[in-house]
């Protein structure tokens, strides 16, 4: 769709040129002057409506003619005879209609139709008169099309070089084109732009125009931003369309280079940082990155710098350093330079004083930590095992020293400036004495003939010496730089449970000992039966543990069984030979009151023996065994049979018989 023109630029401008006098050829009165035309505005493939001289009256008209002029040359179209129309053979033949007996129709215009077209009457006993129709036809274009010049335009040319080109198509009369350079409109300017234009006229009769922009540009135009528009006329008003807007490449020369180092800020050991050359050169001059020898003060290439870029993965400290930036324009030759210094900062030889420091009971210590660095230090103490704050400063004081007071104490040497630089140093401190056996008051639960796991902890200095009151498989390791686990794996027997196990250290200045105590885990359960609903309760029977020595600890994980609790082997047998002598005996109670005819049975041959009322909710003993029927063995029956398993799980025994 067209639109207004922008503002600033030229209207566009259409020279139509028509001869004012002509003399009839055909009808007319040589010498008479041609009356003007009426012009009649329209779009390609509209249709023409001809108007002849509305003055007339058709009755009085004896004949009408049609022509159209091209070149000061008539050429007849159409004839209207009685009100009778007829069209000349020829390019109207099949395009004409006769309308209200006068006018005519021309069916879809197309840009050869603008011409002149004359309606000639004759009226009877008066001169030939004759109407004037100039045709006007427009044809928007379709949208611009531009293209950007593919090579770059260097500012040291001082020739006039392409910068793009704009493409209008489809367009009649010839649109207009008009160039712009950021918004702003541009002219023809002497040795600073110039632009061409080459007109093609398709076989439709509509024109394709093609304007080409020349121009010598600036360094301050490598961001411009170019454009074209066209300008063409529709009946009713002026439009315009406008292309996309393009950029050139604009080559000029550098005047400064400069070295950015990422990221700017504080660097420490391990960050990535990253050195680049630029320039405001374009193209980018070659560049090259070189590092000053800190002790002959020479320049040295810098390896695995690529296109002016130089990566370091982790920084070390190194890599620290004056380090230059050399730019070369390949087009002048010209050199241009600049410097940098790079600062890794770092946190290091974080020692503490005395380095392995081995105490008594109840002395002093005084710990003193020092550490290297780019920066300014501050140093804070903390506990190795809970990671608690001591002190802040970098001299720790413990006094009166006990055995708890051994083990890892952390020196933390950090960089306030430079967020998440710092380093750590462990120093151990010892404290003398004899062993130090854990305590743990609490009896370990077994079973016997199987393999447990018990373990002794012990701490102290000298390294202590363990050993067991029994044999076993042993096994030692280190817990920290001053505690030792020892793990004895042993079956459980009957000596283990009466007198337990004992663990003993000993070192230079004195021994100590721990006992573990086993205790068996004994368990029975019974179902009792009531009213029809059964509940389960499974009680233990636990024995009493004996005292438990101070400062003593046990523990211990089973191994394998290797054999069956006694207790409830013994329950089975005597459960099985009640449950046979009790079936036996109502066997024989049944057979005696069938024989005695206080049996009746029915259709089925049994009948439903019940209880008196006042009986029934008496308690009936469920007997039931913890083995499952594979591990007891099958019952026999009285004649050698398998019972079910189903038959061995659960009797219920009437025992008021």
């Amino acid at each position: 769709m067209g639109r207004v023109p922008r503002a600033g630029a030229p209207p566009p401008v259409f020279c139509v040129f028509f001869s004012s006098r002509a003399e009839s050829q055909v009808g007319g009165v040589p010498g008479e002057v041609e009356p003007s035309p009426e012009i009649l505005e329209l779009k390609v493939g509209d249709n023409a409506h001809l108007n002849c001289d509305s003055s007339l009256s058709i009755d009085n008209l004896s004949h009408v003619d049609w022509f159209f002029k091209y070149k000061d040359q008539r050429t007849h179209i159409f004839q209207v005879r009685q009100g009778q129309g007829q069209p000349d053979p020829g390019e109207y033949q099949q395009r004409l209609t006769l309308l209200d007996g006068v006018n005519l129709s021309l069916a879809h215009v197309t840009p050869k139709d603008e011409r002149i077209f004359i309606c000639q009457v004759k009226a009877l006993g008066s001169h030939p008169r004759e109407k004037y129709t100039q045709l006007r036809i427009y044809k928007a274009p379709k949208e611009p099309t531009i293209q950007a010049s593919t090579s770059f335009i260097s500012v040291n040319n001082k020739d006039l070089q392409e910068v793009a080109t704009c493409n209008g198509e489809d367009g009649y009369p010839i649109p207009h084109v008009t160039w712009y350079k950021n918004r702003r409109p541009l002219k023809e300017e002497k040795n600073r732009i110039r632009i061409t234009e080459v007109r093609t006229k398709e076989s439709s009769g509509l024109y394709t125009v093609k304007s080409t922009l020349w121009a010598q540009l600036d360094k301050e135009d490598k961001e411009a931003l170019f454009y074209c528009e066209l300008s063409y006329r529709l009946p009713g008003g002026d439009h315009m369309k406008e292309s996309k807007e393009v950029n050139v490449t604009v080559y000029y020369p550098m005047e400064k280079v400069w070295l950015e180092v990422m990221p700017n800020r504080l660097l420490k050991e391990g960050d990535k940082v990253e050195l680049k050359c630029l320039s405001d050169g374009s193209p980018p001059p070659h560049f090259t990155i070189r590092k000053q020898d800190p002790t002959s003060f020479n320049w040295v290439e810098v390896e695995n710098a690529n296109d002016g870029v130089l990566t370091l993965e982790q920084a070390q400290r190194h890599h620290s350093g004056l380090y230059e930036c050399l730019g070369l324009d390949l087009e002048t030759g010209r050199e241009l330079t600049d410097h940098l210094r790079l600062l890794v900062n770092y946190v290091s030889n974080v020692q503490v004083q005395p380095k392995v420091p081995l105490m008594s009971e109840g002395s002093s210590l005084k710990l003193n930590c020092s550490a290297e660095s780019t920066q300014p230090v501050l140093f804070h103490w903390k506990r190795e095992k809970t990671e608690e704050v001591l002190k802040n400063g970098s001299v720790l004081h413990l006094t009166n020293l006990t055995r708890e007071a051994g083990g890892g104490y952390l020196c933390v040497a950090s960089v306030p400036k430079v967020p998440g630089l710092k380093q750590t140093q462990l120093v151990n401190v010892t404290i003398n004495g004899s062993p130090w056996v854990m305590a743990k008051k609490a009896p370990m639960w077994v079973r016997e003939n199987e393999m447990v796991n018990l373990t002794c902890e012990v701490s102290g200095q000298p390294r202590p010496t363990i050993f067991w009151s029994v044999n076993g498989t042993v096994h030692e390791h280190e817990k920290d730089f001053q505690t030792i686990l020892s793990t004895l794996e042993v079956q459980v027997i009957p000596e283990l449970l009466e007198k337990g196990v004992v663990c003993h250290a000993s070192n230079s200045l004195g021994s100590n000992r721990t006992t573990i105590f086993l205790e068996l885990v004994n368990l029975t359960t019974l179902t009792i039966t009531t009213s029809g609903n059964t509940t389960s309760s499974q009680s233990t029977t636990n024995n009493s543990p004996s005292s438990t020595k101070a400062n003593s600890t046990s523990t211990g994980d089973p191994i394998k069984k290797t054999g069956t609790k006694q207790e409830s082997k013994g329950v089975v047998i005597v459960a099985v030979i009640v449950c046979i002598l009790l079936l036996a005996v109502l066997g024989a109670v049944l057979y005696f009151l069938y024989k005695k005819g206080k049996l009746p049975c029915g259709r089925s041959g049994k009948q439903e023996i019940t209880l008196p009322l006042a009986r029934k909710n008496e308690i009936v003993v469920e007997v039931k065994s913890d083995k499952l029927p594979e591990e007891m063995g099958l019952l026999q029956g009285n004649n050698g049979e398998k019972r079910a398993p189903r038959d061995q799980g659960e009797k219920y025994i009437d025992l008021r018989h």
